[in-house]
């Protein structure tokens, strides 16, 4: 009984895609937490849907239209930042709001078999080997692209202005940190979908900020938890007959919540400590 999730071809296809897909937004998610970017996440993956329908109208991939539309939030967020004295958070949130509407409507305007509930929720159950290869290759760009960079992203993220001062390419750092976002939010569309996918880009890094201080540690905690989450999610799922996304981001508050509880009653010993030698 225990294995038998493991014997439906449909079950190893959303095991595989959602352990490809918990790799790059844990990693990312690290990025995005010290950054403070986590509003970011959320308005690209909002972003997304006009992409995702102009490009079944146009008969292209999702994913291109997708990953264009992501792209043309954080361009047009950083654009009118530069460009006004409105603060980012405030920019993100007029332009990944006027996004999504203009999806919404051209979703209701066009007869077409795209789901709303799949690209909003997620559909890991109705995948095909073809959307996990797509996954595993934007996986491999993601983690790729990190490797090389990822020395030159942690300066960015740490102190932006020392960045530039060495001699970094900083607006070539920003914008590939928002195209490797968009990348990934593309991989995790046909798992989780746009919204739920905000949970797995900000959760991870989260929980592990929590649990450590050195980045490095906290890259591997954030990997770690998102895996097993989403391994148990797609497997608790199964038995309880519930959706594997919602499952797996439930799983990750629940581990967040039991994070923030012990960290709360570690600095209140040390508090302790302290006043006690005082």
């Amino acid at each position: 009984m225990l294995i038998e999730p493991f014997s439906f071809t449909f079950m190893l296809q959303a095991f595989t895609i959602v352990l490809l897909v918990a790799v790059p937004t844990a990693i990312l998610s690290c990025f995005l937490v010290l950054k403070g970017w986590s509003l970011m996440g959320d308005a690209i993956s909002h972003s997304v849907l006009p992409g995702v329908v102009l490009a079944y109208i146009l008969g292209i991939p999702l994913a291109i239209g997708a990953f264009s539309a992501g792209m043309v939030c954080a361009i047009a967020t950083g654009f009118i930042s530069e460009n006004s004295r409105l603060k980012e958070d405030t920019v993100m949130g007029v332009v990944f709001s006027s996004m999504f509407a203009v999806g919404l409507v051209m979703m209701t305007k066009i007869d077409s078999n795209v789901h709303l509930d799949h690209i909003l929720f997620g559909d890991v159950l109705g995948i095909s080997w073809r959307d996990v290869i797509e996954s595993g290759i934007i996986t491999l760009l993601v983690m790729t692209f990190i490797l090389i960079k990822g020395k030159d992203l942690l300066v960015f993220v740490f102190d932006r202005q020392h960045a530039k001062v060495i001699g970094l390419p900083v607006k070539a750092l920003h914008y590939g940190l928002l195209a490797l976002l968009s990348l990934t939010i593309v991989g995790a569309l046909k798992a989780v979908g746009m919204i739920l996918v905000i949970a797995m880009l900000i959760a991870p890094g989260a929980i592990a900020h929590l649990m450590t201080t050195k980045f490095q540690t906290m890259i591997f905690a954030a990997v770690g938890i998102s895996v097993c989450c989403s391994f148990f999610g797609v497997y608790l799922s199964f038995f309880i007959d519930s959706a594997p996304a919602p499952t797996i981001i439930m799983l990750m508050s629940a581990t967040f919540i039991c994070a923030f509880i012990i960290n709360s009653y570690k600095a209140k010993l040390i508090s302790q400590k302290l006043l006690s030698k005082a």
